[in-house]
C-alpha cells in the first residue's frame, strides 16, 4: 500500500466531534426541546378532551373568573361605604372646637338670664325691696359680648366691622334705606341698621345700612 492511500484510509476514518452520536447539545437547543415536549403533552392533552369536557372547563374558568369579579366588587363597595361614613363624619363634627368655644359664653348668659330672674322673682315678693341695679346687670351682658366677639375673632377669624361713615360699597354694604342730603357729595352710610361680618378676607354677611344720597 503506497503512503497516500495509508493517509486516505485515515482521513475517512475520523468523524467530526459536533456529529458524533451522543454529542451533547446546545442550552438553546436544549431548551427548545423541552418546549417543544410540553406543547406536545398540551396538545395531546387537548386531543384526548371530549368536546363536552372542554365545554365544562370553561365554564369552570369562567366561573372562577366570575367569583373573584364579585369579590372585588363587595370590597370596592365596601371601601366606598367607608369613605362616605368618615366624610359625613368629618362633616358633622367640622365645628366642634368652635363649639366648645361657644358653650361657655352660653353658659355665662344663662348665669346672667338666671340673675335676672332672681332680681324680678324678690322684687315681686317684696315690692319695697329695689330691684337690683340693672347697670350691674347690663354690664354684665356687655362683658359677655365683648369676650364671644373677641374669641371669635382671634381664634376663628369672624370679625364685625363698622360700616357707619364709611362710602357705600355695594360689596360690603346692602341699603334697606336712603335719603338725600347736601352733606355728602357721594353715597355714605349714615347708619348700620345689622352691622355685617367677615371671615378672614371673605364678607359672610353684608351689612344692612341706612344710606345718604347726594342731592343732584
Amino acid at each position: 500500500m503506497s503512503k497516500q492511500e495509508t493517509q486516505a484510509e485515515e482521513n475517512t476514518t475520523e468523524t467530526p466531534q459536533g456529529n458524533q452520536p451522543g454529542g451533547e447539545n446546545s442550552p438553546q437547543e436544549a431548551g427548545q426541546g423541552a418546549a417543544s415536549a410540553e406543547n406536545r403533552v398540551e396538545e395531546a392533552t387537548a386531543e384526548k378532551l371530549t368536546p363536552e369536557a372542554q365545554i365544562a372547563e370553561l365554564e369552570t374558568r369562567l366561573a372562577e373568573t366570575r367569583d373573584q369579579l364579585l369579590r372585588k366588587a363587595a370590597d370596592f363597595e365596601n371601601f366606598r361605604k367607608r369613605m362616605n361614613q368618615e366624610k359625613q363624619s368629618s362633616i358633622d363634627f367640622a365645628n366642634q372646637s368652635l363649639l366648645l368655644d361657644i358653650i361657655p359664653v352660653i353658659d355665662d348668659i344663662e348665669r346672667a338670664i338666671q340673675a335676672g330672674e332672681n332680681g324680678l322673682q324678690a322684687n315681686n315678693a317684696s315690692p319695697a325691696v329695689p330691684i337690683a341695679d340693672f347697670s350691674a346687670f347690663l354690664e354684665g351682658i356687655k362683658m359677655i359680648e365683648k369676650r364671644l366677639a373677641s374669641q371669635l375673632e382671634s381664634k376663628w377669624g369672624l370679625k364685625r366691622f363698622i360700616s357707619a361713615g364709611e362710602v357705600f360699597n355695594p360689596n360690603l354694604h346692602e341699603a334697606l334705606m336712603m335719603e338725600k342730603s347736601h352733606a355728602v357729595t357721594e353715597a355714605t352710610v349714615q347708619e348700620d341698621l345689622v352691622k355685617g361680618y367677615m371671615l378672614k378676607d371673605r364678607v359672610i354677611r353684608a351689612a344692612k345700612v341706612k344710606v345718604i344720597m347726594p342731592e343732584a
